[in-house]
């Protein structure tokens, strides 16, 4: 298998990766035949998925939104994945120039590509670390130059909780980087679940078949699971709802919503 040129030595380009497998349903570049064989076999099973990661882009955005029209203008993108168009930096500084973002992640690849798309920007820039491990990400000295920890930061966890596994302890990660976090402070948030998916929960099995496969096992957990989450938070109205229905552009583009994007939830808390 040739290597394209923007694939970064050192990474095993044979084996599938989830960060490749979510550009790919985006309508992204930089993912491998490997990776888009695993994505259609998923598909196979919920052929909606692309559906649903264009809804996690949106609410990803209009939350982003959110946030600087509160007055927050910190960002932290844990498990940001490969840049496509409409990232956090793009919206945050759109509407607030001033807006500093931190992407993580630690797939090589959107390491690199972060790299890439974020030269000359200043106010952002992509750190390789894991969710699993919040010290070393409280830690990076990059983080810690750009971001001030003593006033509010916007925590995103888009689309990667459902990732870790509880015997990794999501939950005291999470709360591990809430504590570290001033008052005020934004947690924005989106999870996979078997509750609103269009299908039974074992056709929709086997999607998380193709995922343990693929060693990247993706944990569907309930409404009330994902509530955990934000522990120490206010939430924000509307609280924790599948992710059309936080804070929809319009009552049109709600009703227009494929039925494959309430298959997860979304919200948004704040720090008291």
């Amino acid at each position: 298998m040739e290597r394209p040129a923007w694939a970064p030595q050192g990474i095993d380009i044979s084996v599938p990766s989830v960060s490749r497998m979510y550009d790919f349903y985006l309508g992204g570049s930089h993912n491998f035949e490997v990776d888009r064989e695993a994505a259609r076999k998923a598909m196979e099973f919920m052929p909606g998925l692309p559906k649903v990661m264009q809804a996690n882009r949106a609410f990803m955005r209009r939350a982003v939104h959110y946030a600087t029209t509160s007055g927050v203008n910190q960002f932290l993108d844990i498990g940001s994945g490969i840049p496509t168009f409409g990232n956090v930096h793009e919206v945050a500084q759109a509407a607030d120039p001033e807006a500093r973002i931190a992407y993580v992640d630690h797939d090589s690849v959107a390491v690199a590509h972060s790299q890439a798309v974020l030269e000359g920007n200043e106010r952002a820039v992509i750190a390789a670390a894991d969710l699993r491990k919040p010290q070393e990400i409280l830690a990076n000295p990059e983080i810690n130059a750009l971001l001030d920890l003593d006033r509010p930061v916007a925590l995103l966890l888009v689309a990667v909780l459902h990732f870790v596994e509880d015997a990794d302890d999501p939950y005291a990660a999470v709360a591990e980087l809430r504590d570290a976090l001033a008052p005020g402070s934004l947690l924005l948030l989106t999870h996979a679940s078997y509750e609103g998916i269009p299908l039974t929960q074992e056709v929709a099995g086997g999607t998380v078949d193709v995922y343990r496969t693929i060693r990247n096992p993706l944990i569907m957990r309930s409404r009330t699971e994902i509530s955990r989450f934000f522990e120490g938070y206010e939430m924000v109205e509307p609280g924790l709802v599948p992710m059309p229905e936080w804070r929809p552009a319009s009552p049109e583009a709600l009703a227009q919503e494929d039925p494959f994007t309430y298959s997860g939830f979304a919200g948004v808390g704040r720090k008291a």
